[in-house]
């Protein structure tokens, strides 16, 4: 008696993997991303698919080719660099004050980075706003 084996395929209901984006070549952390910089992989959890998210972004680790981003790798570019003499604000009320101080680290828009202030020497920390600034509290 011969047997015969029977196989069902089946398709399982959910979403179907799209493509991710991976780095076309090594890229080293600080380098701003551009179009020319990253390939379409098949996507991963956690993984970026957008290439809006990715370019104009700042590599903020060492990226290699072929593997897929995720936004951790990522950040806004720098603004600021350490050691730069930037512009704090600080805002109270109706009332905007203005010092200068220093950067100790590098910062993008909305990152939180450490700032001397040159009068005082007092270490702060602020947030680095679009036009290279830093709030450095109030409302």
């Amino acid at each position: 008696m011969m047997k015969l084996a029977v196989f069902v395929l089946f398709a399982l209901a959910g979403p179907a993997l799209a493509e991710g984006l991976a780095a076309k070549r090594v890229i080293r952390a600080g380098t701003v991303l551009g179009e020319a910089d990253v390939i379409a992989v098949r996507a991963v959890p956690g993984g970026l698919s957008d290439p809006s998210e990715v370019i104009g972004r700042e590599a903020r680790v060492t990226l290699y080719a072929g593997r897929p981003l995720r936004s951790a790798d990522l950040r806004a570019p720098a603004l600021v660099e350490r050691n730069q003499l930037v512009t704090l604000v600080f805002r109270a009320g109706g009332l905007s004050l203005l010092a200068e101080g220093r950067a100790l680290a590098r910062g993008g828009e909305g990152e939180r980075i450490r700032i001397m202030n040159l009068q005082s020497r007092v270490t702060i920390f602020g947030t680095v706003l679009p036009d290279g600034t830093v709030f450095a509290g109030g409302r």
